[in-house]
């Protein structure tokens, strides 16, 4: 009986510890911002350097214009001397999970619209952009949106 028991609490605790570490991260299909997009169809590539300069951190290019409906692929490179990461979402969304990963900074993404690289490394981001307006894009490490990481994506 005991150990029935322990079994049913380690399987609570491993579920509330899974949501917790994936809080503001579930957006099921219908993000306002698009979608995952498909590495097997045609995307355009935009290339999205992070790094750090002149005590700022910033994100070259800050600013894309995508066309409603447009696949794209970011190559994402961190040519910085810090860990630094990439989530696509609507600005309120990534203030709201900026303060989650205030209290968890270690924090590692598992999303399609998110990528941390360490110094040096390269990664991508397919995604599709479904929807008109302005989207974010930030580093939500803590402190590095604050010292200018961020940049705005326009769909029309």
């Amino acid at each position: 009986m005991q150990l029935r028991f322990l079994i049913a609490a380690l399987a609570a605790l491993t579920l509330s510890t899974a949501a917790l570490a994936d809080a503001g991260h579930s957006h099921g299909d219908d993000r306002a911002y698009g979608e995952p997009g498909d590495p097997k169809k045609p995307a355009r590539t935009i290339q999205i350097t992070m790094r750090e300069s002149d005590g700022k951190m910033v994100f070259i290019p800050n600013k894309i214009d995508i066309r409603k409906g447009e696949q794209v692929k970011f190559a994402i490179r961190n040519n910085g001397e810090l860990d630094h990461e990439i989530v696509l979402a609507t600005l309120d969304e990534n203030l709201k999970h900026a303060v989650e990963m205030a209290k968890n900074p270690d924090m590692e993404h598992d999303d399609p619209n998110a990528k941390r690289l360490a110094p040096k490394k390269t990664g991508e981001i397919v995604w599709k952009f479904t929807k008109a307006g302005e989207f974010d894009f930030s580093c939500l490490i803590p402190g590095h949106r604050e010292a200018g990481m961020f940049g705005k994506i326009v769909v029309k």
